[in-house]
């Protein structure tokens, strides 16, 4: 990653603004790629980074770094020819996790809440350890154990020699947080609204589903069921996430592997109830969670909604698809329209996108002509055919052509008949229905919502409910980057807490882009963890002139890349690193 800078002459004066870039290889060439656009590095934009720290940290930004040594300044004679440097670990990610853990006061809520034994390590500090790995470098309580920990400096911030981090003390820990999880979202929103200015108005509601590797006989919640990763050979679980409409996260409940998504909307919602309490709060939910029963439910609670429905619905609003009048463009190539609902108690939101229309009509013309070739081959070979053909046979060949290409399937209609006068004995007719063509060249692109909020704009309730992609991004960046899947635990309890564990990995995550976002810095997690996670801390050995060895722990000087990163958050890396107390057994 390296600094990149364009000047703009505006009113008489020159300004420089830069950017942060990176190479990025596509196949077989690379590109470069602005990784954050950082404006002008003046003294302005520091004072507004150490303005945006303090907001984060409290009075902790404020604060004289708790491992830099101070006292009175020492002087010795070393030996240069003999200098050298030691243990080198990764310091910048873990650090920005313990930053991180310190905004959002978890070092607060578990050191009050966590249970404190004869354990010769807190809990308290395991949890931590299980979130930051989780965080940074996504792998199993082993992996930690026997490779990641040592290769940190978590050592140095947590004062825990690497031989006291065991596989069976994660476990251990996993099973001690686990109690905490209601308390813990609770603690979770308040911060986040806190720090981030959170309403609580809409409510986002999406379900997926992750793995197990293994039979998983010890979890009853382990089912087969349908699998959003393609893993119907596995059994799984559901979790159920609720989101802001900015996308942090509020909390979560996990179902079977089989459960329906429809089925799991009536728990959550009083779930949610029962926790932040029953306010005039607006869900939102995709057409898969939605029924008849749920909606009568919803209204008989007097609990408001913005709902997808089912693609059925638009025939009965034909009429008002072909009217002209009454449509509203709420962006490019996107317009909508309200319209009433027979009972006068709901709004139906007409949605219409010319870019999703271009690609179902894509998606239309590419099945039909499957299907068109594949029926014209059929037919083909039957009326080559030089002896008597099997007749269900023929049938069950045209059912598959059909099942495969669904998409278009009601556009065609096929008969296989009785001929005598062809050796197969059969013949087949077939054709296309011009009314489907018609319906489909008017529906593409088209889409309708149900709300029973009626003070709202039909360009407030389409993007409200639109806003439902933030769940969908929470659940790509909970398998992708913070590899919830799959899951190795088989016990019910452990299972519960590893989902935990990456829900407060996300947090942290989604606590880092809003922090980012503020600081203008993009909103990529990643490049920020990853890019920082260079910055090591190592042993500088200085040999003294009388034969003994002067062990300095130092944090190596940021590149300016980095340095960049830090100052636009506001934060400062310590330069000296206090040695650890002796291992724990």
């Amino acid at each position: 990653m390296y600094l990149r800078h364009t000047h703009v002459r505006r009113k008489g004066k020159v300004h420089t603004y830069w950017r942060l870039v990176r190479s990025v290889r596509v196949g077989g060439k690379v590109r470069q790629e602005t990784a954050a656009w950082l404006g002008e590095l003046d003294k302005e934009g520091r004072a507004k980074a150490t303005a945006l720290a303090r907001h984060f940290l409290g009075e902790r930004a404020d604060q004289p770094d708790l491992f830099e040594e101070r006292g009175t300044p020492q002087t010795a004679e070393i030996r240069v020819d003999k200098f050298r440097v030691e243990r080198g670990r990764s310091f910048g990610d873990v650090w920005l996790a313990w930053t991180l853990w310190k905004a959002l006061e978890l070092d607060k809520f578990f050191a009050t809440n966590m249970e404190v034994g004869r354990e010769e390590i807190p809990w308290a500090d395991i949890a931590f350890i299980l979130v930051a790995a989780r965080l940074c470098e996504p792998s199993s309580e082993l992996h930690i154990a026997e490779d990641w920990y040592r290769g940190t400096a978590l050592e140095d911030l947590m004062d825990i020699a690497p031989a006291s981090i065991h596989h069976r003390r994660l476990y251990e820990g996993l099973d001690k947080l686990l109690p905490q999880k209601t308390a813990l979202e609770k603690h979770v929103k308040e911060r986040l609204g806190n720090l981030f200015d959170l309403s609580y108005d809409l409510l986002l509601y999406d379900i997926t589903s992750t793995y197990f590797e293994g039979k998983a006989e010890g979890n009853h919640l382990a089912r087969y069921g349908y699998s959003r990763d393609r893993r119907s050979d596995c059994k799984q679980v559901c979790i159920g996430l609720v989101v802001t409409r900015e996308g942090f996260p509020l909390g979560y409940e996990i179902f079977a592997g089989n459960r329906r998504d429809v089925t799991t909307v009536e728990e959550i919602v009083e779930a949610m109830e029962a926790r932040y309490g029953k306010a005039r709060r607006i869900w939102a939910m995709d057409r898969g969670m939605v029924s008849k029963e749920i909606l009568e439910w919803l209204q008989a609670g007097e609990r408001r909604y913005i709902v997808g429905t089912p693609r059925s619905e638009l025939k009965k609003w034909e009429k008002d698809l072909v009217e002209k009048r009454g449509w509203k463009e709420v962006r490019d190539g996107l317009e909508v329209k309200l319209c009433t609902g027979p009972d006068g108690k709901e709004t139906f939101i007409l949605c219409r996108s010319a870019d999703r229309g271009a690609k179902e009509k894509a998606m239309h013309e590419r099945f039909s002509k499957r299907i068109h070739e594949g029926l014209a081959r059929l037919s083909q070979r039957l009326e080559r055919a030089k002896k008597k053909a099997d007749r269900s046979q023929v049938e069950r060949q045209i059912g598959r052509l059909l099942g495969k290409n669904s998409r278009a399937a009601g556009r065609f209609h096929a008969e296989v008949v009785e001929d005598v006068t062809h050796p197969s004995g059969l013949r087949m007719t077939w054709g296309e229905d011009e009314r489907w063509a018609e319906w489909a060249a008017l529906s593409e692109g088209a889409y309708i919502l149900r709300s029973n909020v009626t003070e709202w704009t039909a360009e407030e309730l389409w993007q409200a409910y639109i806003q439902l992609v933030e769940a969908e991004n929470a659940f790509r960046i909970e398998k992708m980057e913070l590899r919830i899947r799959p899951i190795w635990h088989h016990h019910a309890e452990r299972v519960e807490a590893h989902i935990l564990v990456c829900f407060l990995a996300y947090v942290l995550w989604r606590t880092l882009s809003g922090w980012q976002t503020k600081a203008g810095l993009g909103s990529s997690p990643r490049t920020v963890l990853e890019e920082l996670r260079r910055i090591q801390s190592v042993d500088v050995v200085l040999p003294l002139v009388n034969g003994k060895d002067l062990k300095l722990r130092c944090v190596v000087q940021p590149e300016r890349s980095q340095a960049i990163l830090l100052q636009r958050l506001g934060l400062t890396l310590p330069k000296r690193l206090r040695a650890p107390r002796e291992p724990q057994m």
